[in-house]
């Protein structure tokens, strides 16, 4: 099998015809008032919140681009996630249900999939443990994940390590990322941008997409 070219330039791995956008885990657990970051962990969900209207607009610049849009949703029920988990809630002395599935704090906050786009369950912090999402990107023809949504320390982070793992580029829209912690979250961005791949607002993700939509009618 012919190894594919490196997309060297940004716009190349931001084509619309082989690029896919990952919401991840805006669910009312996470960024809710009243939800589990802030009930149980008495953290402050408000970036979480101040995300939405900036996801929500880069979704719908995906849809005009024709450019695939998948929702990755945290199903963190009892018996589902790895001992891990379980052993941090214990130490933490936690015992609200923290998107369990079919609760209040599963459902999305702010977001609205279309009826016609995926939506993928995780049971730990990557999107692509235990799931079929690598298998459905690869159907696809993806090559470059765009990633947004919370918590970046964490589900952002350790998708996207998994991601540039697995061979595929990775852009983080910068402006559609949010965590309870705001050290963490620029930790992340900072090491995102000098390991992993492409840290940028989403300004530059919605040009790339429409010079490349044009581009693809013309030809």
């Amino acid at each position: 099998m012919t190894e594919a070219p490196i997309l060297k330039s940004l716009a190349e791995r931001l084509s619309p015809r082989h690029s896919a956008l990952l919401v991840i885990d805006m669910q009312n657990d996470f960024c809710a008032e009243g939800g589990f970051v802030e009930a149980a962990l008495g953290k402050d969900a408000a970036a979480c919140r101040a995300v939405v209207a900036p996801i929500m607009a880069l979704v719908e610049h995906a849809r005009k681009a024709r450019v695939p849009v998948v929702w990755v949703r945290a199903d963190y029920s009892p018996g589902k996630v790895p001992p891990h988990m379980a052993i941090k809630a214990h130490e933490r002395g936690t015992t609200a249900p923290f998107c369990h599935a079919d609760t209040w704090g599963s459902a999305f906050f702010g977001v609205t999939p279309a009826g016609d786009e995926a939506v993928v369950d995780k049971h730990c912090y990557s999107a692509f443990i235990g799931t079929e999402l690598d298998a459905r990107l690869h159907a696809m023809g993806v090559r470059t994940t765009v990633l947004a949504g919370v918590q970046t320390n964490v589900c952002i982070e350790s998708t996207l390590r998994d991601a540039a793992s697995l061979g595929f580029n990775v852009v983080v829209a910068s402006d559609c990322v949010a965590s309870h912690t705001r050290e963490l979250h620029e930790a992340t961005l900072k090491n995102a941008m000098f390991l992993f791949g492409d840290v940028v607002p989403a300004e530059r993700i919605v040009k790339a997409w429409e010079s490349g939509s044009r581009v693809g009618a013309a030809a």
